[in-house]
């Protein structure tokens, strides 16, 4: 739709003509924008100003910067700019009339002098200082602009004039050449064809709203069907020309903006796939990617992930699991998200095995089999789709997914613009979805490790042992609580709790191999270690091996009594005193006179065991800071808090185990991992309820 005096036949612009114009006018020409005309109305707005020279000596006063900007955007993307809110001269100039108030416009021109851009200029100082003035000095230079404007807006845009009645002209023509479309003299539904299907009714809507009432501008952008068959994005601006208090006609312009928008929605897209950056699991990463795609890009997205086992060279069927769904409104409901794979037909592997995308068209709900799974494939037909886009996501020359794009009920296919930004928004996600699925995988391996190696609490005649471990609710926090209670051949029992630095799978790593060697030590009955002594060995073996940066925990040692009670026996490296829950009474820290140094300190260093006697009804409860620590508070407070929820649910009567759940369950949205183990003195021969794993 864009058109020049050089490869169009239209005559170049004499500026001569514009001498007894109303309204200030200039001209520049060439890239350094050289002054070569202006006319009395300009010298009068504006004083007089240098001829032959460039824009920028011409006009050197501060506050013309803006004016030079614009006449290089102008010149340089042939697309006409206007300023609609007043601008002010300083008055400096010599022989200027002082202070005044304007609006200006600029559009490319082809002069005698060559390429160019002619300047228009309206005197606003009337409306700003005299409002009634103002009225009548708008309405005169605004029709005068009208006619201005579309003269200049000739070099690239189509220029039409409409009557109420819906009769209309073609001033300036090109709605042929751009639509493959005779032109017609009425608005009706034949003209309307060729608008996309999706924006004839915002355009309709737009278009009563303005015409309505008190007649307003009219500004739409809307996709339009070119001549080759896809749409591009046109903007039609028009306003009304009252006459007497009536509108008697419209003069408008239409013109060819699908560069801009396309530049516009890519800025978008990115800022909205940016958030995947922040995604903390790989489904919440792609579902960024699906929202931000839809409805700008598709009517509908999904996004299937390929199962480890099932890969593009795998003998085996191949399987996904959609992570990621959206659809714009007006569709079907997506069908729930579910982790269970479902398999594809061949079509599908012959994409990911090329690495391409794909585009398949078909009757409206005519979907081809093998390519989606069958709850999607349903979906579709119930949605009238009536194309899909299949695009591989690739991570390090590996398929690891695949995008699915729709177009429903009347929408046409995807231009090749649209499959190329899709493309775009994906590979721009790769360096954060690639982390987010190698968190996934060091997660699931860390959990699978940790949980291997807490092992259900032994059987002790006299006594309720209960343990539970719990994840962080963020993906990243793994792998550094663990606990452990082991029954010795002489009816003591050890209790261990401890936590590592660390939050990945290096700890869990370095928590097995711990844990691990402290069972040898303290069931070596060769040599009777107190907990103290026990934790000792340990330091002196972690550091000799380099296990560990940083480890806290405590170590118990509890031996029966005769009456039922029990004579627990502690070592404190670092960690958050045990908890005493009396059987009648406040709760209590087993502080004794401070913890000792972490392991991995100072392994030289002797370490203290406290003692204390536990009776009947008492509860002893060794717990990881992740029960305690809330970022923004005192430690002092979560303990204050974790003793308060264990108080409440032993005056409850709950059961050891479900004591230590509702522990956790108070913790669920922290950022730590977290553990607890409790040990509870009851009557010989009494049947646990519960042996929780």
């Amino acid at each position: 739709m864009s058109r020049s005096g050089h490869d169009t036949g239209v005559p170049e612009l004499e500026p001569e003509v514009f001498d007894s114009a109303i309204v200030p006018i200039a001209m520049t020409a060439g890239d350094e924008h050289l002054l070569v005309y202006y006319n009395d109305a300009f010298r009068v707005l504006f004083g007089p100003r240098r001829l032959g020279v460039p824009a920028r000596d011409a006009f050197d006063e501060p506050a013309a910067a803006p004016f030079i900007t614009m006449l290089n955007e102008v010149f340089r993307g042939h697309i006409a700019r206007q300023v609609t809110s007043p601008r002010t001269t300083d008055g400096s100039a010599p022989g200027a009339p002082g202070v005044r108030h304007f609006v200006y416009s600029c559009s490319p021109v082809v002069s005698r002098y060559g390429p160019g851009v002619l300047a228009v200029a309206i005197d606003t100082t009337a409306q700003v200082t005299a409002a009634e003035h103002a009225q009548w000095l708008s309405e005169q230079r605004h029709q005068a602009l009208q006619r201005y404007e579309a003269l200049m807006s000739a070099v690239s845009q189509i220029v039409w004039l409409m009557q109420p009645t819906g009769e209309i002209q073609e001033l300036v023509g090109g709605f042929e050449e751009f639509t493959g479309i005779p032109w017609r003299p009425v608005i009706d539904q034949d003209w309307l064809s060729a608008v996309h299907p999706h924006d004839r009714g915002r355009l309709m809507h737009t278009w009563r709203d303005a015409a309505g009432g008190d007649p307003s501008t009219f500004v739409c952008t809307f996709r339009m069907r070119t001549a080759a068959g896809l749409h591009r994005h046109v903007q039609s601006r028009a306003v009304p020309i009252v006459r007497d208090g009536v509108t008697v006609e419209w003069i408008g312009t239409t013109a060819d903006v699908e560069d801009q928008w396309r530049n516009r929605l890519r800025e978008k897209l990115l800022a909205k796939v940016a958030t995947v950056i922040a995604a903390s699991d790989v489904p919440q990463a792609f579902a960024a990617v699906t929202d931000a795609v839809v409805p700008e890009l598709t009517d509908a997205c999904g996004v299937f992930l390929l199962s480890p086992a099932g890969g593009p060279g795998s003998g085996g069927d191949l399987t996904v699991t959609r992570i990621a769904s959206s659809a714009r409104e007006g569709l079907p409901p997506l069908p729930p998200l579910s982790h269970r794979p479902a398999s594809v037909g061949p079509i599908t592997r012959q994409v990911i095995a090329s690495g391409r995308p794909r585009l398949f068209t078909f009757p409206a709900g005519e979907p081809p089999d093998g390519v989606l799974p069958d709850l999607s494939a349903a979906w579709l037909r119930e949605a009238r789709a009536t194309s899909i886009t299949v695009v591989p996501v690739e991570i390090d020359t590996a398929v690891v997914a695949f995008a699915v794009a729709a177009a429903c009920a009347d929408s046409p296919p995807p231009g090749p613009a649209d499959l190329q930004m899709l493309g775009e928004v994906l590979r721009e996600v790769r360096d954060p979805l690639r982390q987010a699925m190698e968190l996934q995988r060091t997660r699931h391996t860390a959990l699978t490790l940790q949980r291997a190696l807490l092992t259900p609490t032994p059987r002790v005649p006299g006594a309720e042992i209960a343990a539970h471990y719990q994840p962080a609710s963020r993906t990243a926090e793994i792998g550094g609580d663990w606990y452990d209670s082991l029954l010795l051949p002489d009816g003591s029992v050890t209790l261990t709790i401890g936590d590592i630095a660390g939050h990945d799978l290096e700890a869990a790593t370095s928590m097995s191999q711990l844990r691990s060697m402290l069972r040898v030590i303290a069931f070596d009955r060769s040599r009777l270690n107190t907990p103290a002594e026990s934790l000792v060995r340990l330091d002196r073996v972690a550091e000799g091996l380099d296990i560990a940066p940083l480890v806290t925990a405590v170590h118990a040692r509890l031996e029966p009594l005769p009456g039922g009670g029990w004579h627990a026996a502690w070592s404190n490296a670092g960690h958050p005193p045990p908890l005493l829950l009396s059987a009648a009474g406040t709760p209590q820290f087993l502080e004794g006179g401070g913890p000792d140094l972490p392991l991995c300190v100072a392994p030289w260093m002797a370490r203290t065991t406290w003692h204390h006697e536990l009776r009947p009804g008492e509860t002893l409860l060794l717990y990881t800071d992740g029960l305690i620590e809330v970022p923004g508070t005192d430690l002092s407070e979560g303990m204050a808090a974790l003793a308060a929820h264990a108080e409440q649910a032993r005056r409850q009567g709950v059961s050891l185990a479900t004591l230590c759940a509702r522990l956790l369950a108070a913790a669920a949205d922290r950022r730590d991992d977290a553990a607890v183990i409790g040990f509870r003195p009851v009557p010989r021969g009494r049947v646990r309820a519960e042996h929780p794993a």
